[in-house]
């Protein structure tokens, strides 16, 4: 009980000016992480054909659907963003409205973590990716140089 009142006091401390360039912080990092995304369905698309040659379909396949679950979650994510973003004037219409600005900072302070974890399991999967792609372009130059 006492932490929730203390994360309460701790989020009085953020203008609203504060609250709007985080958003915007978030929707800048989540555009770059869809291109990110672009960027590696693509690569795996046109790696596809070594990948499987490599025998390393097994170990692609889960990080394929990490992959896929990270582009849907990434919608969810611009929606809510867009949503608290379009609320924000709860906090700057000179109305005095204390629970709806608590509800407003609360769901601040959730989409916050919500955005820390995506960011946190994204980069994880994307530099497994990276790295199993690596191995694939080393694996294609060998077969190369060994032809």
């Amino acid at each position: 009980m006492e932490t929730k009142s203390n994360k309460r006091r701790l989020k009085e401390w953020f203008s609203a000016e504060e609250l709007h360039e985080e958003s915007k912080k978030w929707f800048s990092e989540l555009k770059f992480a869809r291109d990110e995304q672009k960027f590696l369905n693509t690569m795996v698309k046109d790696y596809t054909l070594d990948i499987i040659d490599s025998d390393m379909f097994k170990s692609v396949q889960p990080l394929v659907q990490s992959l896929n679950q990270s582009e849907k979650d990434l919608v969810d994510l611009f929606k809510r963003v867009q949503l608290h973003e379009n609320q924000l004037q709860i906090m700057v219409d000179d109305i005095n409205q204390e629970k709806m600005e608590a509800a407003y900072l609360d769901t601040h302070n959730d989409l916050s973590m919500d955005v820390s974890d995506y960011f946190m399991k994204y980069r994880h999967t994307k530099n497994l990716m990276f790295d199993i792609i690596s191995k694939v372009i080393k694996h294609r130059k060998q077969k190369r140089l060994l032809n």
